[in-house]
């Protein structure tokens, strides 16, 4: 697996989670601490989130982040 396919992965569970709970991009960033635009760079798997950010998103949808 290339690092792009980890990246999608990533986007797409934060994106789905979030509809799933049912709350918008900007309560994610509220609840999570990080920006708006920062979130969307997360679920489109663009521009360069900090890993702090991403762990802050998963953490808040209670998605467990794991390294291989």
């Amino acid at each position: 697996m290339d690092g792009s396919e980890g990246v999608d992965e990533i986007a797409k569970s934060v994106r789905d989670a979030r509809k799933q709970a049912g709350i918008t991009q900007r309560d994610l960033a509220d609840l999570s601490g990080v920006s708006e635009r920062t979130i969307r760079a997360i679920e489109t798997g663009t521009g360069n989130p900090s890993m702090a950010a991403v762990m802050a998103a998963a953490r808040v949808l209670g998605l467990r982040v794991e390294v291989r």
